[in-house]
């Protein structure tokens, strides 16, 4: 299976989870054919650099049924698809300004039959709803990310930590995370998986 590096981490996975996981190779092969959404040169690494870095979320939080997450700049569908399929019970809003880039995550959550994810071109400042949780990846500098988003988080908690921001960054992050104003927790990566393209990589987290 294409995807037993996810299986090596994620071993308890129904097998619905385990075909998915599978289907999204072809999926995303067929459709970044059509819309250049992973570059070519990284696409043989699809399973390492995008469905397990967005997975490093689960490692840090467990969300529960009924929990609302809006994944903001989604991009291709990463990290929203990978979670969505992780955690069936919660419902996910996977947002991009960029219409081309909808189509795709339309087209693999159609493709997997995914129905916990509704993907929605829009700017995120568009988006009336509130939500449990924000996750994203790399989209912009913290400051201005979470000004974007922190009168759409509930407070609460709907898993197993409290309703907040999850976001995948990399390097150096102590001066643009102390800018916010938020108190931020740093989870390493590199922690939950032992691959090398991990070892800058992090998960950080503030409460809302």
């Amino acid at each position: 299976m294409r995807c037993d590096l996810i299986l090596e981490y994620f071993p308890e996975l129904a097998e619905r989870q385990r075909q998915q996981f599978e289907a999204l190779w072809d999926l995303y092969a067929v459709w970044n054919a059509r819309i250049n959404v992973v570059s070519r040169k990284d696409f043989d690494q699809l399973y390492l650099r995008h469905v397990l870095h967005s997975l490093a979320i689960a490692k840090v939080c467990t969300f529960e049924a009924g929990a609302r997450i809006l994944d903001v700049g989604c991009g291709g569908g990463f990290p929203s698809v990978p979670l969505a399929i992780l955690f069936p019970e919660a419902h996910f809003t996977a947002a991009d300004s960029i219409r081309k880039k909808i189509t795709v995550v339309e087209g693999v959550v159609e493709g997997l039959g995914l129905q916990n994810i509704e993907p929605r071109c829009a700017r995120v400042e568009s988006i009336p709803e509130r939500f449990d949780y924000v996750v994203s990846r790399a989209v912009t500098a913290m400051p201005a990310f979470v000004g974007w988003v922190w009168n759409r988080i509930e407070r609460g908690r709907k898993g197993s930590l409290p309703n907040g921001i999850l976001y995948l960054k990399g390097g150096e992050l102590a001066e643009e995370l102390a800018a916010t104003g938020k108190r931020w927790y740093i989870y390493e990566i590199a922690r939950f998986f032992g691959e090398e393209f991990f070892e800058t990589k992090k998960v950080v987290y503030t409460p809302r």
